[in-house]
């Protein structure tokens, strides 16, 4: 079984290396121990038993303040004492299921658990992974960039790829051997010219509601909560929250979403659905 453990945790916000850039700075050290492995350990049984074992565990880590990379790979430890103790996993018909297909199962448990609380107990399935990827990234380095190696750790925890989504016109920007997520105040450009739908990504459309809401452009926030689908949507507004209550007093995007937020029941109102938006033009 291999187990990980750190030396004295620290607040994420310590854990800063410098002001534009940061680095998670605890050790993880690997105890391996022998036991007697079970033969045979059923899929769906060993899934119910990961998701059971993993909740406690990540509410230990969650507690120590242990978290981006570090608590990946402390679920991943905790896991293969769950998956560890048999020869073989196989589900009902007889098909062995590869430690790969696991790793997968509980990427999927680390991801959720740490978006609901991140959001205060919301909608972790509803959000895709770029706007999970934005999430985590605010709450673990906040606005500094952080070394390529660190932000890929995190992007695979989600099961993203890094490489496919630097410098491609959206949030992630690669500098040198580090990352930097930008903020809305960076990418206005990009976002003038974009095509905005039902399947845009959350992050884009919030970013582009804190510029329109930075020049005063209320009907342009309508139009655009109208014409994605988000106006109504609490998981909308509920990731605003999470984003500002990781960033500091000081920051810009800070005070752009805590502005935004504070006329949320009004925009929610006022907002009209786009199937009735096209109904009144004829």
């Amino acid at each position: 079984v291999i187990t990980a453990s750190w030396p004295l945790s620290t607040e994420m916000k310590a854990r800063l290396r410098a002001n534009d850039s940061a680095a998670l700075s605890s050790s993880i050290y690997i105890v391996a121990r022998k036991i007697e492995r079970e033969e045979i350990g059923f899929y769906n049984d060993v899934k119910e038993e990961l998701k059971q074992y993993l909740n406690v565990k990540l509410d230990k880590l969650w507690s120590e303040g242990i978290g981006g990379a570090d608590f990946f790979i402390a679920a991943i430890g905790s896991a293969i004492e769950v998956f560890g103790k048999y020869k073989k996993v196989m589900d009902v018909e007889g098909n062995i299921i590869r430690a790969n297909k696991l790793l997968e199962d509980v990427r999927e448990i680390v991801v959720n658990y740490s978006i609901k609380q991140i959001l205060h107990n919301g909608f972790s399935g509803e959000i895709s992974l770029l706007t999970k990827y934005y999430i985590l990234y605010r709450f673990n380095f906040g606005e500094a960039r952080t070394m390529f190696d660190e932000a890929k750790k995190l992007a695979s925890s989600l099961g993203l790829d890094l490489a496919n989504e630097w410098n491609k016109h959206g949030f992630i920007q690669k500098e040198g051997s580090y990352i930097r997520v930008l903020g809305p105040e960076k990418r206005e450009a990009e976002l003038k010219e974009k095509k905005f739908g039902s399947n845009t990504e959350l992050i884009d459309v919030l970013h582009y509601c804190l510029i329109l809401w930075s020049k005063g452009r209320t009907k342009g926030i309508l139009d655009l909560l109208s014409e994605t689908g988000y106006g109504k949507k609490e998981l909308f507004y509920r990731v605003g929250q999470a984003i500002s209550e990781t960033l500091s007093n000081e920051s810009k995007e800070k005070k752009l979403l805590d502005g935004f937020l504070a006329g949320k029941e009004k925009l929610k109102k006022e907002v009209v659905p786009a199937t009735i938006q096209e109904e009144l033009k004829f």
